[in-house]
């Protein structure tokens, strides 16, 4: 043969692929291992997959570029439709948050996108008037309302306990009372005497709006020149409004704390948290609720390492003190009584701190997880000495004694700690000894004292879930609303209602026999059936 000949390679004569099926197959085997380990979380599993995915399919890329399998022309012709085809995607999609809580990208074609909101029309009243006429006339409807007026509950610790909600949603199931579009947006609901509050993100305008709780009409809105957004997280407040005495007490995610009259929605005062103490925001915005703790509002800072807790004054928003040194993470504060004493509670980056109401001491600051992941659920109390405490992302949970010593020290001793509940952005609640909540998306049973999982099933991804009496009310992340049992003889899911038809991260409200639950594109309100 000439060694000048310049002639084309001739590809190799054709047999068994074995290169590319031996990738697969090692994709295959790291999937299944993957997949196999119990304790590993939804978000890591996820995304060594779509790692696995994209590295094997490169490899293979790369096998067919070299090989003389085939002929130079086939390659060439391959290669040039794989690049037409990233190319035609390009531009064609992009990403609208997050598929689910494993924060893998949505992908959605760029001539599908939300429209616009409709503009809030503020003198859209209810149709009907949420306050009684007259002392002697009560407004009827009020008969099956509680109030809510905070986040997560009455006492922030995920307990509704009343009514007795019927246990049968076949024979008597949930009724739809409204539903309407609603802006973006993390936050839940506060509701009290047919009023119910919440915010929204309105094109470049951070809302505060107050709607009736049975028709679902605008009663006012409030407006603040503001706008978060993250491409994960997507756009809007994520806090919950926090009522009081005739005031609502809002904080944004940009860091905007507001009080506002909250029958009429008139401003009172305003603090820009963040602005105000040179801190910067964190990663998925502020998410933490206003917390009113006797003549303050107390709220969370942002990602410089510095104070943590901010109080101001409720009725002027004059500063009273600003506590701790740790950057802020996404749960809100918690005021409650420990080893005999009235403190707040305040899951940080770094771990968990306890403070004196009256002036923001530090009475404790106990390390915990890690600071790299957000911690979103709310620190559990636990009788008169202890705070379970729970995440995602690989942190799981464990169980604190917290004592007061003489001379005013504090220490706090791990009792166990565990994988058996991981609650991401979940928080659980306690009853009979028992904390009930989502374990990486499944309902979980863990008991208290031992750290031992009783039981684990069901599949309601990056839920919400509330606990009423013996029951357990779930708003799974794809929108559905489910019922299920809190009983430590095993799971048992009672009901189910198709209810939001996209991604939901907020918590649902349960007001009497009223469910309000939202997203960030719709709300709605469900009457649930009641024990006679």
């Amino acid at each position: 043969m000439n060694s000048n000949d310049t002639s084309p390679q001739k590809p190799r004569p054709c047999g068994v692929p074995w290169f590319p099926i031996i990738v697969v197959l090692l994709a295959l085997a790291g999937g299944t291992a993957v997949n196999t380990r119990p304790e590993l979380e939804r978000n890591f599993a996820g995304w060594t997959m779509t790692a696995l995915a994209i590295l094997s399919s490169l490899v293979i890329l790369l096998w067919f570029t070299f090989t003389r399998r085939f002929a130079g022309r086939t390659r060439a012709l391959g290669l040039a439709g794989v690049v037409l085809l990233a190319l035609g995607l390009r531009f064609s999609l992009h990403v609208d948050g997050t598929a689910d809580g494993t924060g893998r990208p949505r992908l959605v074609w760029k001539w599908a996108g939300r429209p616009p909101l409709k503009a809030l029309d503020a003198t859209a009243l209810a149709a009907s008037p949420v306050h009684p006429p007259s002392a002697t006339e009560p407004d009827p409807r009020l008969a099956g309302v509680q109030d809510v007026v905070q986040f997560f509950g009455t006492n922030r610790d995920g307990r509704v306990d009343a009514p007795r909600l019927a246990r049968d949603w076949k024979a008597a199931p949930p009724r739809e009372l409204w539903r309407h579009e609603i802006g973006g947006g993390w936050s839940s609901f506060a509701v009290v005497k047919g009023h119910a509050w919440t915010q929204e993100q309105r094109g470049e305008q951070e809302c505060v709006t107050c709607y009736d709780l049975f028709t679902g009409a605008l009663v006012w809105s409030h407006a603040d020149p503001a706008r978060f957004t993250q491409w994960q997280g997507g756009e809007g407040p994520r806090a919950t409004p926090t009522v009081h005495d005739g005031k609502l007490y809002t904080y944004g995610a940009t860091g905007l704390l507001n009080g506002l009259d909250a029958a009429t929605g008139k401003a009172l005062w305003q603090r820009a948290v963040l602005a105000e103490n040179t801190s910067s925001n964190i990663e998925w915005g502020l998410s933490a609720s206003p917390l009113v703790v006797d003549d303050l509002v107390v709220v969370t800072g942002g990602n410089t390492r510095g104070p943590v807790l901010f109080a101001y004054r409720r009725d002027t928003g004059a500063p009273v003190w600003k506590a701790g040194d740790d950057r802020a993470s996404y749960a809100s504060p918690v005021l409650a009584t420990i080893a005999g004493r009235r403190v707040i509670l305040s899951n940080n980056a770094r771990g968990l701190s306890i403070h004196d109401p009256a002036t923001g001491a530090v009475l404790l600051d106990h390390a915990w997880g890690s600071d790299k992941w957000p911690k979103a659920s709310q620190p559990v109390v636990v009788g008169e000495d202890r705070v379970f405490l729970s995440g995602g992302y690989g942190m799981g949970c464990l169980l604190l004694k917290v004592e007061a010593r003489p001379g005013g020290t504090w220490s706090a001793t791990e009792v166990w700690r565990g994988m058996r509940m991981k609650t991401q952005f979940n928080s659980p609640a306690l009853r009979d000894g028992h904390l009930y909540g989502l374990d990486d998306g499944r309902l979980a049973c863990v008991d208290v004292a031992t750290g031992e999982r009783v039981w684990k099933d069901g599949n309601y991804a990056s839920g919400q879930s509330l606990l009423v009496n013996d029951l357990i009310v779930i708003q799974n992340e794809g929108g559905s609303v489910h019922l299920c049992a809190a009983k430590v003889g095993g799971f048992e899911e009672l009901g189910r209602a198709e209810a939001l038809s996209s991604k939901t991260w907020n918590l649902p409200v349960l007001a009497g026999r009223y469910l309000l639950v939202r997203n960030d594109r719709e709300a709605l309100c469900l009457e649930l059936p009641v024990m006679p």
